[in-house]
């Protein structure tokens, strides 16, 4: 097990990079379309993925609050980005799905953000990439699971 200096340089190291991230976000508003808040990008890029859903289905998937996400579905109904519509099974389902213009401002969002990395990690070899992203799954998975078993 890592000794308390390891995890604490792991705490502060995980906090720089959860304030630093948030530049890819701004990095969206030089894409054609204004940038995403964090919960409409994960959102979209959810529902961009693996189609349409039901409410609960993607506050389970995104570890989130239903009401909250009702509240995101909403701003972005609003905004034009997602629609609802009746599950052709059970008319009673009510499935989230991403419109043309949200398919469209999530992909130019993501492709800014991709951009970004590129830059950040230029000088890094294709091993350290794949390290990386090996771990930052890593990460994010185990912070899931300690997360739901907390709830």
């Amino acid at each position: 097990m890592s000794d308390q200096r390891e995890l604490e340089t792991i705490e502060m190291e995980v906090a720089l990079l959860m304030r630093r991230a948030e530049a890819t976000r701004r990095a969206g508003e030089q894409a054609p379309h204004r940038a995403l808040d964090r919960a409409a990008y994960l959102l979209l890029r959810r529902l961009a993925e693996h189609g349409p859903a039901q409410i609960n289905a993607l506050a389970e998937a995104l570890g989130l609050d239903g009401s909250t996400v009702t509240r995101q579905v909403s701003a972005l109904e609003r905004d034009g980005l997602v629609e609802r519509s009746k599950g052709p099974q059970d008319g009673r389902v009510i499935l989230v799905s991403p419109t043309p213009a949200g398919l469209a401002r999530v992909e130019s969002v993501r492709q800014a953000r991709v951009a970004l990395y590129e830059q950040i990690l230029a000088n890094w070899d294709d091993a350290d990439r794949t390290a990386l992203s090996r771990l930052l799954a890593r990460l994010n998975h185990d912070m899931d699971a300690v997360i739901r078993a907390r709830t």
